[in-house]
């Protein structure tokens, strides 16, 4: 504003100093404080009377290497620059908080050359850093259906899986997941016990399918000294060892019958004896169980017995097998490729589109589990710095060739209650809705799709859903 006799007020270089929004320190050959604008107080809360002659390194927080960077610069180090750029670092303000701050320094030099003190300017990064912590936080936000619990996925089919899991999780209900091999039922079981009222609690593994019987009975339950040979002091069993937590039942369709008789009694009662004692013992344990084999079927033949099968599946979940799930392919390569890059120093610079399509076309029967391996293959094999081609995926990858899908036909108008041969339907289909394996195969082919698989077979989706509720398949 003008003065009073209408003239302007002076615009000093005080003025001007004071005025920046940046904080500016001149500093001396000793590192004192010779200038402080009013920016620097409102960062630390020191005045500049405070401050002047004061050594700027009194502000200096644990871990900050700006300090080292100005010493180089005071003692005209050749072997650095004569100026700080962008260094991000925490000041100590008054009140001894370490403030997230961006330095930048020059030399300041006598016509001579010589130097005579450092130009700072100092910017208060509290407001990036609160930015950074709000984006961290929707990323959090974002990740659970990316990243959940270390399953990757986007797909319709995924999120619908992490729904279920938050579902189980709520309750304490016996879970039992069924899925093909490498299709991470593990991962889903540690999600399961992570989301629930136990995620603080054990969470303890058992490989039922690679223990034998006699083994397997002493792992789950116990035993005391004298059991057997070997069994040299007593030994607690992985159910009491699980007391309060979750106990993961892998393979579970590999225990003997005898073995289910005594697994059935711990899931009912939560009862059990260690090998070699009569005593009664109790175990609060949530049970989780998975198998790659088709347990409704297993019932069926006598292989299974039907109270223990819906004992342990109270809540179903099934993990769906990699091709049903394709659009979920590059972010889980993105993912692998991260975890990879970590592990193992390696820098390729993405995929390129023709190794992606080898991927998206690629079957996967080993599901997930060859997909990483595959990522690792590719990650030793191609250079750094480029992109993955498909000469850097293994053999059967890059070669594999799509078979055609099956004819389509025109579905009929009426279906019978029996499945039809008659005209407009596959002359097969009969044969394929009876056998398991081949409906089956037909939906994978569908990708799920009940609606597409019966077109393709000429039949309605009631027929389709009618049968895979006769062979005991999820609906």
């Amino acid at each position: 504003m003008p003065n009073g006799d209408g003239t302007l007020p002076a615009i000093t270089p005080e003025l001007i100093i004071d005025t920046m929004a940046e904080g500016l320190a001149v500093l001396d050959t000793a590192a004192r404080v010779r200038l402080w604008n009013r920016a620097m107080t409102e960062i630390t809360g020191y005045s500049e009377a405070e401050m002047s002659g004061e050594p700027i390194f009194k502000l200096r927080a644990p871990g900050c290497t700006s300090s080292e960077k100005m010493v180089a610069l005071l003692h005209n180090d050749p072997t650095h620059p004569d100026c700080i750029n962008g260094c991000e670092c925490r000041m100590l303000n008054k009140q001894g908080e370490a403030i997230p701050v961006l330095v930048n320094a020059r030399t300041l030099r006598a016509p001579d050359g010589a130097v005579i003190g450092i130009l700072q300017t100092i910017t208060d990064f509290r407001p990036v850093e609160k930015l950074r912590r709000e984006v961290e936080m929707l990323q959090q936000q974002i990740d659970p259906e990316e990243n959940f619990a270390g399953m990757v996925g986007h797909s319709r089919i995924m999120r619908e899986l992490f729904r279920l899991i938050r579902l189980a999780a709520g309750s304490d209900a016996s879970v039992l997941i069924q899925g093909e091999s490498g299709t991470g039922k593990e991962l889903a079981a540690a999600a399961v016990h992570q989301y629930s009222s136990r995620r603080t609690q054990p969470f303890i593994r058992v490989n039922c399918g690679a223990l034998p019987e006699t083994l397997l009975e002493s792992e789950l339950f116990g035993h005391i000294r004298g059991a057997f040979t070997g069994a040299h002091r007593d030994r607690i069993g992985r159910f009491e060892a699980a007391n309060g937590g979750s106990i993961f039942l892998d393979e579970i369709g590999e225990i003997s019958a005898a073995m289910q008789v005594k697994l059935l009694r711990v899931v009912q009662e939560g009862e059990f004896e260690r090998v070699g004692e009569n005593v009664t013992r109790r175990a609060d344990v949530r049970i989780i169980a998975a198998t790659n084999r088709d347990l409704l079927n297993e019932v069926k033949n006598g292989r299974f017995r039907e109270d223990l099968y819906y004992r342990l599946r109270v809540f179903p979940l099934t993990i769906p097998p990699l091709r049903r799930r394709t659009e979920d392919i590059p972010a889980m390569i993105s993912y692998f490729a991260r975890q990879l890059r970590e592990k193992t120093g390696r820098h390729p610079v993405g995929i390129n589109p023709a190794a992606l399509h080898c991927c998206m076309v690629y079957p996967w029967p080993g599901n997930v589990r060859e997909l990483r391996n595959t990522m690792e293959y590719a990650f030793a094999d191609c250079p750094d710095q480029r992109p993955i081609r498909p000469e850097h995926l293994p053999e059967e990858v890059r070669n594999y060739t799509p078979t055609p899908p099956p004819q389509v036909l025109p579905a009929t108008a009426a279906m019978p209650a029996t499945p039809p041969t008659g005209r407009g339907c596959r002359a097969d289909a009969g044969k394929i809705l009876a056998d398991p394996a081949g409906l089956r195969q037909l939906l994978d082919d569908s990708g799920g799709n009940k609606a597409e698989a019966a077109r393709r077979l000429g039949v309605s989706r009631t027929l389709i859903w009618k049968w895979m509720k006769k062979h005991g398949m999820p609906l």
